[in-house]
């Protein structure tokens, strides 16, 4: 069983960063893929970005690359979304996932997650 806990979100205006963490509970955490996906009013839930058991993977989804980055620090059990340049067509509920031994491929597949978090909310406002 993994827990995970977000937090970060806020309002913020266009152009600004945020980072948010992830913390999961356990002491398998380096054998779980990591991925954030977020969900705006009235829209389906997305990938937005996320990273491999074995960090040697990332995804992104073509809407925040060059702007967002994905990283985990298996240490302290956490993952992070650095969102720089932020847009307001980013303001969504932003939930991390875990899903153990992901790679390639099934990194940006919902389905493919077996743990969520509660979702913490960004909103930027133009």
């Amino acid at each position: 069983q993994v827990q995970l806990v977000e937090s970060g979100g806020g309002l913020v205006q266009a152009g600004d960063s945020l980072r948010l963490s992830c913390a999961a509970s356990g002491r398998t955490f380096s054998t779980y893929a990591m991925g954030w996906f977020r969900q705006a009013p009235g829209k389906e839930r997305e990938s937005v970005a996320a990273v491999s058991w074995v960090a040697l993977s990332t995804y992104y989804a073509d809407s925040v690359k060059g702007r967002f980055t994905i990283s985990r620090d298996n240490a302290k059990n956490t993952v992070y979304l650095h969102m720089n340049r932020l847009k307001p067509e980013d303001t969504a509920v932003y939930v991390c996932a875990a899903g153990q031994y992901l790679r390639g491929e099934d990194l940006p597949t919902n389905h493919a997650y077996n743990y969520w978090g509660q979702g913490t909310q960004v909103t930027v406002s133009s």
